[in-house]
């Protein structure tokens, strides 16, 4: 069994959160196109949140100090809403990636409890995520739950496209 420890993500970890995020995407099945476009504005995106710690988050370190899973973070401002009525804030969870030859060790659910122990140091009363196929079942296990939230793209070939 491996052992594995915790640290906070830096602003020297930018290059890495990029490739965890879009391994994230591409284990999920994303068009290669579409990560590749999205690669540098999430990059541009990252630089000035991760220094200023708008986005934090933990990675998973392997016994040899290889990272080898990651997790993000925010505070977005929100609303109040009928599932936080006094907060106009929600946590955010994003970027949740474990290397392929360590998952199924637990990585996965000890960064989510990195996160839901930050969530609560916070004050928030209410955390959201996108989960893909493959992390649903674990963010369940934990007892997280689905939402009604729908989407629509603007982008050429979607919906708003199709109806000029």
């Amino acid at each position: 069994m491996k052992v594995y420890s915790f640290r906070p993500v830096a602003p020297e970890d930018q290059a890495l959160i990029c490739r965890h995020r879009v391994e994230m995407f591409r284990a999920s099945g994303r068009d290669e196109a579409v990560l590749a476009e999205m690669d540098g504005p999430f990059g541009e995106w990252l630089r000035p949140r991760l220094a200023s710690g708008a986005y934090f988050g933990w990675l998973g370190l392997a016994a040899d100090d290889e990272v080898v899973a990651g997790i993000g973070m925010m505070v977005i401002d929100w609303p109040p809403h009928p599932s936080h009525p006094t907060q106009s804030a929600r946590g955010y969870i994003l970027n949740v990636f474990v290397e392929p030859d360590h998952r199924g060790r637990g990585l996965a659910s000890a960064l989510m409890d990195l996160a839901m122990e930050e969530a609560r140091r916070r004050g928030l009363d209410h955390m959201i995520l996108h989960a893909t196929r493959m992390g649903r079942p674990l963010y369940e296990t934990l007892g997280w739950s689905q939402t009604s939230e729908m989407g629509l793209s603007l982008r050429e070939g979607g919906l708003m496209t199709k109806l000029r």
